[in-house]
């Protein structure tokens, strides 16, 4: 199934003159993990602290857009550059579940939000990765399977702040949207439980 995940190849092309770059001024990948780590906390805390002020979820979707940046080049320089270690494996494996757990659960302060909903969303989510890495330590294979896989879930969450910003969706529709979305991370978790055991 097509996930945003797809176009990573394409995504990580654009990014290699920025991977050269931070690999000549010898940036280790666990340095950009960390800064990842920081700007989602920022994000959240934006989030939070504003209760979902319009202008903290318009910086949603850019702040997204660089971290999953940050996520591909923390990954394309320890593969690329000879800077694999188990350490950054396990940084980053932590950390991106922790960095969506900032940002998504600091949807409970906007009133529009069912907060239920936002909290059962990240607990799949974190489910889901479990799975893809269990997937690994089973098959050797880490599982990526959509249709709500990481970026997908980015977007996700990016759009739904944009619309609450410019005040496109109402309480009802957002109800549904954050509905979908858990489905969505259901047959997520359920594809990637599934082909991990294959």
């Amino acid at each position: 199934m097509l996930t945003i995940y797809d176009l990573k190849p394409k995504f990580q092309n654009l990014l290699r003159p920025i991977v050269q770059w931070l690999a000549d001024k010898h940036i280790r990948p666990n340095q950009v993990t960390w800064f990842a780590l920081f700007l989602s906390g920022l994000l959240g805390a934006f989030i939070y602290f504003s209760n979902g002020a319009a202008w903290s979820l318009l910086l949603l979707p850019v702040g997204l857009f660089i971290r999953m940046g940050l996520n591909a080049i923390d990954g394309m320089l320890a593969r690329e550059h000879d800077m694999q270690t188990k350490e950054g494996a396990m940084l980053n494996e932590m950390t991106d579940v922790i960095a969506d757990s900032f940002i998504y659960l600091a949807f409970v302060s906007i009133p529009l939000v069912e907060s239920s909903l936002i909290v059962l969303f990240v607990i799949i989510s974190i489910f889901t990765e479990m799975a893809g890495i269990v997937g690994q330590a089973i098959n050797n294979d880490r599982r990526y399977d959509g249709p709500m896989g990481k970026s997908d879930r980015a977007f996700a969450i990016g759009l739904a702040g944009v619309l609450i910003a410019l005040e496109l969706i109402n309480e009802e529709w957002l109800l549904y949207y954050l509905l979908l979305a858990i489905l969505l991370s259901i047959v997520t978790l359920y594809n990637r439980m599934k082909k991990g055991t294959q």
